[in-house]
């Protein structure tokens, strides 16, 4: 790629600029640019504001978050009981750090809602089985953590309900996520 000179003007507003810039660490100053004469820099006028005091000023009221229902139509309890549902995309998050896998549902999510996908498969992977009995409600970090992510995902609204899935797409190892169309 070919550099282009800078302009006289360009370089003083540069060699302006570099003079106001205090370095981070002190004890490693470098002295990249020589000092220069100082310059007098052309004024810009400023656009004039014109404020609106006649206008009505309304309370913006957002509506209320809509949550992922527990239970849905009867068409969709039947086909997601049988395992009849086909989900149109997956992601799979099992083997993955909690924050690479929080990276990628939000980008599976941002995908799925931008080609109007109705079911997202997501496999978390299923929890580590333990030979203590105390321990055998514990989940895996990842599926410990995704409740948590879809609830404060900025597309937590176009979620229409969160199901496990059928043993043939994972069991208690994936979920369903049922996405609403597009408004």
């Amino acid at each position: 790629m070919v550099r282009r000179r800078l302009t006289d003007e360009e370089e003083a507003l540069w060699s302006a600029l570099t003079r106001t810039v205090r370095p981070m660490r002190p004890s490693q100053r470098r002295t990249l640019v020589p000092p220069a004469e100082p310059i007098d820099l052309p004024t810009v006028p400023l656009p004039k504001v014109i404020r609106l005091t006649n206008a009505p000023q309304r309370p913006v009221v957002a509506p209320p978050p809509r949550k992922p229902a527990p239970v849905l139509d009867t068409g969709w309890e039947k086909r997601i009981r049988s395992g009849a549902i086909v989900p149109d995309m997956s992601i799979d998050l099992h083997g993955h750090t909690l924050a690479a896998a929080h990276v990628q549902l939000n980008q599976a999510l941002a995908s799925a809602l931008s080609r109007d996908v109705r079911v997202l498969l997501v496999v978390t992977g299923k929890p580590p089985r333990t030979k203590l009995v105390s321990d055998t409600s514990r989940r895996g970090a990842i599926r410990g953590e995704i409740g948590h992510w879809l609830e404060t995902s900025p597309w937590a609204d176009r979620i229409a309900s969160v199901r496990i899935a059928h043993p043939r797409h994972g069991g208690d190892g994936a979920l369903y996520l049922i996405l609403r169309r597009k408004k």
